[in-house]
């Protein structure tokens, strides 16, 4: 079951990431139906996987969920650099100076990646054993390893 649910969360994000990258003017509703299909099939993919008593999961869940909505944050920092970038590589206009502003936004928002799991790193031990900690911070490291695998397959090398 918890295979299944992996393959059924990977598809949905490979799909929406193709989506993104062939329909760039795809229906807004269209595109929240698909990140609400997403967000909940991640959510059951980290249900299925913690294996939360119902004490654990009464304390997990508050915290997940303002956890992911500063993910949400993040992501759209993303989204934005890479439609800029985008709009760039289509159009062959990507200067110096803008890919300057591109690579300072990166790092930018690559820190406060790094700080917001610090900053929930605590959270969550307030709720939750160490080894749940861990397995949760895996759980979001994965999926987020292949979520940038997966834009760094479709976005094209600077020219």
């Amino acid at each position: 079951m918890k295979r299944n649910m992996k393959v059924t969360f990977f598809l949905t994000l490979m799909a929406a990431i193709t989506i993104w990258f062939v329909c760039p003017v795809m229906a807004q509703d269209n595109m929240q139906i698909l990140r609400d299909k997403i967000k909940a099939d991640k959510k059951l993919l980290v249900a299925a996987n913690m294996e939360l008593t119902e004490s654990e999961a009464k304390g997990f869940w508050p915290v997940y969920e303002e956890y992911q909505k500063d993910l949400t944050a993040i992501n759209q920092r993303i989204g934005k650099l890479i439609e800029s970038y985008a709009a760039d590589y289509r159009a062959n206009t990507l200067t110096d100076e803008k890919a300057q502003k591109l690579i300072d936004e990166l790092v930018a928002i690559e820190k406060v990646d790094g700080a917001l799991q610090a900053t929930f790193a605590p959270k969550l031990s307030k709720v939750l054993p160490p080894k749940k900690v861990a397995r949760y911070l895996q759980i979001e490291n994965k999926i987020r390893a292949a979520l940038k695998y997966e834009l760094a397959a479709n976005i094209p090398a600077v020219q």
